[in-house]
């Protein structure tokens, strides 16, 4: 190729080089996503139930009642914008949110990063029918009592001394061990200002040989009835079962037990 010819060919491509370069740097420039601007609306629809947040007054009273402490793995069932793990894990719990909504699981998971929790607190998109709650020790929730029963069974099939908290909705017949209303000389002005407290207790129905006699024990839930066979005589007992340990008076006398895995001890 003539020299004439190189050396057009060689200015021809630079020319085309710095067009491309001065369009490139005219170009808009992709700006950075603008973090989720996604706020819930209390009463909006969920799954299985509309949203309402727990006011936090009743929030640390649940967990108050649940006797949280940095040893408890608590699970939130339907955690919303995640005030409750959050809260939870401020008090050195770990603690995981079950929530069906996706906004609102990565709304928590900024708002635990804000509190600066992040690293106990985690959230998860689930189903609650479908979620395994054996790892457990603290339950809370803020479902409707239709939901409630349906978890129920599963709830009571978990670890005796479990403790469930659950906002104003309790479990049909399964009495709570404990109720607390707030009011609004507390600062709890909602109209949700109950909280409910539940301990999952053992299983301990059944006849049970012993060294004080033949102890007779029908359960529901956690209450007690049935018979202690002692020394020739044989007496009515009523009774508690509070997680492993259970108490009950026979014959104007006092006793106290635990269920020790499968075996009935009575002191």
């Amino acid at each position: 190729m003539p020299a004439a010819s190189l050396i057009r060919h060689f200015v021809l491509a630079l020319l085309v080089a710095a067009f491309s370069t001065l369009a490139l740097a005219q170009a808009p420039q992709a700006k950075p996503a603008a973090p989720s601007t996604y706020e819930p609306t209390s009463g909006q629809e969920g799954k299985d139930v509309v949203w309402v947040p727990t006011p936090q007054v009743l929030v640390d009273k649940m967990l108050n009642m649940a006797k949280v402490t940095p040893s408890d793995f608590v699970m939130d069932l339907g955690s919303g914008d995640g005030r409750t793990v959050i809260t939870a894990a401020k008090r050195g719990a770990r603690a995981l949110g079950v929530e069906y909504n996706p906004d609102m699981v990565e709304l928590s998971k900024r708002n635990a990063d804000k509190e600066g929790v992040a690293g106990k607190a985690s959230f998860v998109k689930a189903d609650l029918f479908e979620t395994d709650f054996s790892r457990a020790s603290v339950i809370t929730m803020f479902l409707l009592p239709d939901i409630n029963l349906k978890l129920r069974p599963k709830i009571l099939a978990l670890k005796p001394g479990t403790r469930i908290v659950s906002n104003s909705f309790n479990m049909g017949d399964w009495q709570a061990d404990e109720t607390a209303t707030l009011t609004s000389d507390t600062g709890c002005t909602a109209s949700w200002c109950t909280a409910l407290l539940w301990i999952v207790p053992a299983r301990v129905a059944g006849v049970h040989n012993l060294p004080q006699g033949e102890l007779t024990l029908k359960q529901n839930f956690q209450t007690l009835s049935g018979a202690l066979r002692t020394e020739g005589k044989t007496f009515a007992l009523e009774g508690k079962v509070r997680g492993e340990e259970f108490t009950f008076t026979a014959g104007g006398r006092e006793y106290h037990g635990k269920m020790n895995g499968k075996r009935l001890e009575l002191r």
